[in-house]
């Protein structure tokens, strides 16, 4: 169904822009495009999809979200501490990362 829209959006599109009927033409479909957007039920329909999407990708986002934060360690903001701005890494986490490694940093 997207790809039909999609398609007929640049049918449209491509109709008007190409169109050798003159400026009358495309004036005439400029002005049926603006009573279709400012139809109330047009207007409604999108707000209501427009809050569905917002509320899919919302969901999208705590979803992924949630999965990269158990799979990259750095994400996870409890791990997190105060930045004292040295640039420099902590001494435990060094001495923690040698431990694990095997590699003295």
């Amino acid at each position: 169904m997207r790809y039909r829209m999609t398609f007929a959006a640049g049918l449209a599109i491509g109709y008007v822009l190409g169109s050798r009927a003159g400026r009358e033409r495309y004036e005439q479909i400029k002005r049926t495009a603006q009573r279709v957007a400012d139809n109330p039920r047009v207007q409604e329909v999108a707000g209501v999809v427009g809050a569905q999407a917002s509320k899919l990708a919302g969901m999208a986002r705590s979803r992924v979200g949630d999965t990269l934060q158990h799979r990259i360690p750095f994400l996870s903001s409890d791990r997190h501490k105060p930045d004292a701005g040295t640039g420099w890494p902590d001494e435990d986490i060094v001495d923690r990362k040698a431990r694990e490694s095997g590699i003295p940093y």
